[in-house]
């Protein structure tokens, strides 16, 4: 699924304009990417939750030259599947019934 397919999903099962739907994703990712960039946790419970995994300095190697390199720290996004969505997943769509748009 891209974000214009979630989009249109938001629009047609929430009965809304493309602009409107559309603003509500924007919203959403917005506020998310605000929060991993303030270092702060976002669980949606049954879903899963999002928060930064940091990385110490270390030093790598260029793979073409071989030349040593430092690698600075860094912090990368990290998603942990919850409980719920991993045992919807499990019993697969024909047992599980998925709310449809």
């Amino acid at each position: 699924m891209t974000k214009a397919d979630l989009i249109a999903s938001i629009e047609k099962s929430a009965n809304m304009t493309h602009k409107q739907a559309e603003s509500v994703v924007n919203i959403c990712f917005d506020s998310m990417i605000k929060a991993l960039y303030d270092d702060e946790r976002i669980e949606i419970r049954g879903f899963g939750s999002f928060a930064n995994r940091n990385y110490k300095s270390y030093e790598g190697r260029n793979p073409k030259t071989g030349k040593v390199v430092k690698i600075p720290p860094k912090k990368v996004p990290f998603f942990k599947v919850g409980k719920g969505l991993k045992e919807m997943i499990d019993l697969g769509k024909d047992k599980y019934v998925i709310r449809e748009a």
